[in-house]
């Protein structure tokens, strides 16, 4: 069974910089793409940056400039680095992956999401 591991949030000023981490366990050999959304209380969760397996980036528009998306395909790990954070980019950040082929194909994956919080 394919898993995906979160770690990296927590609390940080206005200003400064996470490094959100995510590791796709079990035995896989594709992964179409892999990406981090999230969710701030009250609000839709939404797509903040996804990057395929080819390296074709994208973002959110909020976040462009700030946050980069980078992907080690060996160890099936996607990162996120968060720089000049703000207190609306506060909220549960989830990992997804999608397409994932292992003992089975999985269509979407979802990891348990870690809290960041922008805060003074």
């Amino acid at each position: 069974q394919v898993q995906l591991v979160e770690s990296g949030g927590g609390l940080v000023p206005p200003g400064g910089s996470l490094r959100l981490s995510c590791a796709a366990s079990g035995r896989i050999w594709n992964i179409d793409a892999m990406g981090w959304y999230r969710q701030a209380p009250g609000k839709e969760r939404e797509l903040v940056a996804q990057i395929t397996d080819a390296g074709t980036r994208k973002y959110v528009d909020s976040v462009k400039g700030r946050f980069t998306i980078s992907r080690d395909g060996v160890k099936n790990t996607v990162y996120l680095q968060m720089n000049s954070l703000k207190p609306e980019d506060t909220a549960v950040y989830y990992c997804n992956a999608q397409r994932v082929g292992s003992t089975t194909w999985y269509h979407e994956i979802w990891g348990q999401g870690t809290l960041v919080t922008v805060s003074s």
